[in-house]
């Protein structure tokens, strides 16, 4: 039936409940164990019910309960206090950006993402890139770095997994209710829901705006779901990553145009643009675009303007997870927007062509991304090389280690995942600097204060939660897929609170290789049936709704489960989310890791594990390639890469088991005297020291501040002085140099001395060039020179700058030295590239010229 008026049913809550509201609308409470405490003393059965969500808790709860609590003095004490807790930290002018930057109540920072994962009553996220994109704003606002988050709010987000009696994994997408979720409409000078329009071809969509707080960070989210659009365009942001390519290309373009539109509607202009991942890249076209409208600029001025405020941060090791549409699908969304930007077709489908893509032909959003921006990165030190490799065509002519593609490793917002019990012996043994430092390394030494009873004991009381978690959760899947009682009951027998447990819990993608500890079932079952040394593991993890063999993983796997010998060795818990990572993050013993090197970009769920004592097991990939070293884990194999998968997977699966047999399991049951672990829990120890004060967010977004933010913020700022004219006169200077690029010549090249030198000669080398119309200051020429690691190539090598002598009219001579510092075969290059002021860097001109034998 069709409601002739519709209402808005907010809690009544007494006068002195007021300030619930305004935390359940702050996402602050959800990193902080106070509040989170607060939230569950005032209905844990609420609390339970409405999956931690304290909006709808709050319109849950009864009347009489609230006027109760309304009169507790003991409750009303904790909610003042957790209150004004709040209110200094929201207050405070003092933050970590405010000391070293100066305080700034603007954004300067416009962060994209297509999901994020912010607790598990938000349900915007699907797996790891939406997590880390929240513990990115999570960790802005703890650092009051002044930035602000855009994406799109999905009707049902990401779906809930269930499994059927054959372990098939099923989809259901349960809707979000706005209306019961911490989002607030936001509200134009006339009250109503603010709405930003978009052109699609042959109509105009309107966009709802919402917005989410994340302590001091505000996430605006996009929502086509208005009865102003059609209905198939009211179900654009309806399914994160759900739907057909059609339907992605239409989230794309609301999420990177209609977020700038957003933003501009807001009366917001950050200098800074974040692009995580990908999928906002059409963001860059739209502020080219502007920027010649507002401000009378060519396509080549706009650009050069915009390029040096853009960050592109990639994820993706793999070419065919990158999203590429072809040339039909181009014209169909865009044949009207090219034109805006004064180009011709052809030069605008450049901005973003590849060739022979996993997709086919197609404009790729990392090539555009890559192209129209001036920074960009890979998330872990591996994956930054693993970058340079796959977009190395972009850059034709240029060193491997100089492809402008940098590297800043993931993090996680510590104290988001450290189990409340360990969070309070990090309180009384580290202090509260562990909780708003934790990139301080000072902080962690202190590790080695906490007694190892007590480290040991907590790690244990989290062991017996986790055990007595899974069994629920299996009890209730069995229920729900109406197993017979007999199987029902067995569920509360698997698992052991005392043996050693191992965690596994991703993505089910094929790369990831969730089967790879089953390859020798027999093995296996002699590992973890051993009597004195018994293991049990626990498995969670969705694969994507297309992704089959993803999905016949997790049918194997709970077909090993179900196996009379390993019932109660091996449970796979369904419906993988934050409160089923929580648990499992908070109370194994090993988090094991196997995917196939070196396709993990980074992994983030190992560094929850790690921030609670937790050893990782894994093959050294993504992070843990550069965190690992022995005693705060094990790697698995070596850091060799295979042609064979079969091969690589029958080595590693058995590096695995000989790791289990006989390092693992016999140092978590080598009990000292008085009944401890004591090399695991020194193990434990120096993984929290050696891994906690890196690899977290606050470090992680410290670095993108001071690296991109800061520095790209003030490149913006001072080409757009003066009306844009370094902006303009750059753009004027590179078109000077595109048209007598050409015409350049290197003629002659003379480094001194024989064909044998010495360690600590000085070889000076002369270069005489033809420079064609340019001076030149317009150039650099440099020598790269450093080990022959072939006949034909300098694999690595250092750079050295020429002087100018002299420059008589079109030929210019240059001189400088190299030193000698090791010994061995040496070879030196010579090149020229363009050199101005306000370039981000000259290789993104394209333009690069080596001096030939």
């Amino acid at each position: 039936m069709k409601p002739i008026r519709t209402f808005i049913v907010v809690p009544s809550l007494p006068e002195p409940l007021a300030p619930l509201k305004e935390l359940a609308y702050n996402l602050w409470w959800c990193w902080n164990p106070e509040a989170i405490a607060l939230w569950r003393r005032l209905d844990p059965v609420q609390w339970e019910s409405t999956y931690h969500n304290p909006v709808k808790m709050l319109g849950s709860i009864s009347q009489e309960r609230l006027e109760a609590k309304a009169h507790d003095e003991a409750f009303l004490a904790n909610l003042i206090r957790v209150h004004e807790h709040f209110k200094a930290y929201m207050s405070d002018k003092q933050t970590w950006f405010a000391k070293n930057h100066g305080y700034n109540d603007k954004p300067v920072v416009a962060y994209y993402s297509a999901e994020f994962g912010l607790t598990e009553s938000v349900r915007l996220y699907s797996g790891g890139l939406g997590m880390l994109a929240g513990d990115h704003l999570k960790s802005a606002s703890d650092l009051g770095i002044p930035l602000v988050g855009i994406g799109l709010l999905y009707r049902v987000g990401y779906f809930q997994q269930r499994l059927n009696a054959g372990g098939y994994q099923q989809e259901v997408y349960p809707e979000n209710d706005f209306h019961n979720m911490p989002v607030e409409p936001v509200k134009d000078k006339e009250g109503n829901h603010l709405q930003i329009s978009l052109q699609l071809p042959g109509r105009s969509l309107s966009c709802l705006l919402w917005k989410l707080q994340i302590g001091r960070v505000p996430l605006y989210l996009l929502d086509t779901d208005t009865p102003a659009n059609s209905s198939g365009d009211r179900w654009i942001t309806r399914e994160l990553y759900g739907g057909d390519t059609e339907t992605r290309i239409m989230q794309e373009i609301v999420l990177g145009i209609g977020g700038l539109r957003a933003l501009h509607a807001l009366d917001l202009h950050p200098c800074v643009y974040h692009m995580n991942e990908g999928h906002s890249a059409f963001l860059a076209l739209e502020r080219i675009a502007v920027a010649m409208e507002r401000h009378q600029m060519t396509f080549r001025e706009a650009l050069e303007l915009t390029r040096s405020g853009n960050v592109f941060t990639t994820h993706t090791p793999v070419p065919a997870g990158i999203d590429v549409f072809s040339k039909e699908m181009m014209d169909k969304y865009f044949a009207q927007y090219y034109s805006k930007l004064g180009i011709g077709w052809q030069e605008f489908m450049d901005l973003g062509w590849q060739l022979n893509t996993p997709k086919g032909d197609g404009f790729s959003m990392a090539v555009c991304a890559l192209n129209l921006c001036g920074e960009a990165n890979g998330v872990s030190q591996l994956h930054g090389r693993v970058s340079r490799k796959m977009w190395g065509n972009l850059y034709p002519s240029v060193p491997f280690q100089e492809i402008p593609i940098k590297a800043i490793t993931n993090g996680v917002h510590t104290h988001s995942y450290v189990s409340q019990e360990m969070s309070a012996l990090f309180d009384r043994y580290l202090g509260p600097r562990w909780v708003m430092n934790p990139g301080d390394q000072t902080v962690w030494d202190k590790i080695d204060m906490i007694p190892m009873e007590e480290l040991w004991r907590t790690h244990e009381r989290r062991r017996e939660r986790l055990v007595a978690f899974a069994r629920s959760r299996l009890e209730k899947q069995l229920r729900q897929r109406n197993a017979p009682p007999s199987e029902i009951a067995l569920a509360g027998e698997v698992l052991n609170p005392e043996y050693l447990t191992i965690g596994f819990a991703r993505r089910f993608a094929t790369y990831k290789r969730a089967t790879l500890l089953f390859k020798d079932k027999e093995r296996l079952i002699r590992i973890l049936t051993n009597k004195d040394k018994p293991i049990q593991i626990i498995v969670a993890g969705k694969a994507h709704p297309k992704d089959e063999p993803g999905k016949n993983y997790i049918k194997e796997i709970v077909k090993q489960s179900n196996d009379p010998i390993l019932r109660r060795h091996i449970v796979f818990i369904e419906d993988y989310d934050v409160v089923v990572a929580r648990y499992l993050v908070q109370g194994v013993d090993v988090w094991l890791n196997n995917p196939r090197r070196p396709q993990e970009a980074s992994g983030t769920s190992g560094m929850k594990a790690a921030a609670n004592g937790v050893l990782n097991l894994s093959i050294l990939d993504g992070w843990w390639d550069e965190a690992y070293q022995p005693g705060i884990g094990w790697a698995i194999g070596t850091r060799e890469e295979y042609e064979d998968n079969e091969y690589q997977d029958e080595i590693e699966a058995n590096s695995l088991y000989e790791l289990l047999e006989k390092e693992v399991a016999p140092t978590f049951y080598d009990l000292s005297g008085d009944d401890l672990p004591r090399r695991w829990i020194t193990m434990m120890k120096d993984c929290m020291r050696i891994v906690n004060p890196i690899f977290n967010t606050n470090r992680m977004v410290g670095e993108y501040n001071d690296r991109f933010y800061v520095p790209a913020d003030k490149r913006y700022r001072a080409i757009s002085a003066n009306n844009r004219q370094r902006a303009r006169d750059l753009a004027a200077w590179l078109d000077n140099v595109r048209n007598n690029w050409p015409a350049i010549r290197i003629e002659h090249v003379e480094a001194n001395g024989s064909d044998e030198h010495h360690v600590g000669d000085l070889v000076e080398v002369k270069a005489r060039v033809n420079l064609a119309n340019l001076k030149a200051s317009d150039v650099l020429v440099q020598v790269f020179y450093g080990q022959m690691k072939s006949e034909e190539d300098i694999r690595q090598g250092e750079i050295a700058d020429l002087k100018l002598v002299k420059q008589d009219g079109s030929s210019a001579e240059f001189k400088g030295s190299i030193p000698l510092t090791t010994s061995g075969k040496l070879g030196l290059a010579l090149r020229i590239m363009p050199s101005h002021e306000d370039l981000v860097h000259p290789l993104l001109t394209g333009h690069i010229l080596w001096a030939t034998c």
